[in-house]
């Protein structure tokens, strides 16, 4: 039964509670982590690119050769009819990630009395963790560059954001067990800078906006805005392979991310980022303040507004 004060999810085509939602325990995403996902967010309780989520979704799903039975715009209409369902609970300063998560579904076992074998696909929103965040907005992110390499494109494509995210999970918890504030950016096969659990990274040196190639990393829809803002703000911004010494040498360094969008990086392994100690460079301010343009909505203030001292910032 829906409740009015309680966030609701879309479940195999019925709307229903969040915890009435059951997968079974022979779900191949559950077993294998073969699922694909896809997430966007709001911005002063408006969705924000949901077509270009979904639209990197179902590349995935056809890399991964997941049939949803669906096509994108019914994807795009649930997720938006969704969100209106649970816009409600908002408080005045929070805002939803959305996400699509679909799995290859559960192959058949005599006996197993399931009525359904296909695909299981849910449409789900949560809160974003401002709180949690906030002090990145303040100090900058401390970025710190794991033993674990990205899974090589020769492996896996590292284009596919699946339900399989063991590779960052464990170079994560190797930065956590050295600082837990940390965030774990890995490198690729190469040597150079690839990414980290649900970022990306750019570097600015020499006034250029860099940022790895895509063959290593998620393309993220948040890494693609900030690529298309800083042509309009008439900044030079290219694809590189970027090695440590670019990093270390950087006059400025920036997260992408569907929540933080974009934020300042402080230091990389310990090696404080530019000069004088200005966690804000310019190029980060300016494209922060194009993106809250672009959004109509200060992310960076949501951010700042909910900072409590005695919060210790958590990654994920």
């Amino acid at each position: 039964m829906e409740r009015q004060n309680e966030r609701v999810a879309w479940f195999n085509g019925e709307i229903m509670p969040e915890r009435e939602v059951r997968v079974p325990f022979r779900d191949s995403s559950w077993i294998y982590g073969d699922g694909c996902f896809d997430m966007t967010r709001s911005f002063g309780h408006r969705l924000f690119k949901v077509k270009e989520h979904v639209d990197r979704l179902y590349r995935s799903m056809k890399y991964m050769r997941i049939d949803p039975a669906m096509e994108p715009q019914e994807m795009c209409r649930i997720s938006e009819d969704l969100f209106e369902r649970n816009r409600h609970l908002l408080g005045p300063d929070d805002d939803y990630w959305l996400a699509q998560r679909i799995s290859r579904g559960v192959r058949q076992v005599d006996g197993d009395g399931l009525d359904r074998h296909g695909p299981n696909l849910i449409i789900e929103c949560m809160p974003l963790p401002f709180r949690q965040r906030a002090s990145l907005f303040i100090d900058g992110i401390k970025i710190v560059v794991p033993s674990h390499r990205r899974v090589p494109p020769d492996a896996l494509s590292p284009r596919i954001k699946s339900h399989n995210y063991l590779n960052l999970i464990v170079a994560s918890q190797e930065v956590h067990a050295m600082d837990p504030s940390a965030w774990a950016i890995l490198l690729d096969v190469n040597g150079n800078l690839a990414e980290g659990l649900g970022s990306n990274i750019f570097v600015v040196k020499d006034g250029v906006i860099l940022t790895p190639k895509e063959k290593y990393v998620l393309p993220g829809v948040s890494r693609q805005t900030a690529i298309d803002l800083a042509e309009q703000e008439g900044l030079e911004v290219r694809e590189a392979d970027i090695d440590l010494y670019d990093a270390y040498n950087a006059e400025e360094i920036f997260i992408t991310s569907t929540s933080l969008c974009i934020c300042p990086a402080s230091r990389i392994n310990g090696v404080v980022v530019g000069s004088g100690g200005q966690v804000w460079g310019p190029v980060t301010k300016r494209l922060a303040d194009a993106y809250c343009r672009l959004v109509d909505f200060d992310y960076v203030d949501q951010h700042r507004r909910q900072f409590d001292p005695g919060e210790a910032s958590r990654p994920f």
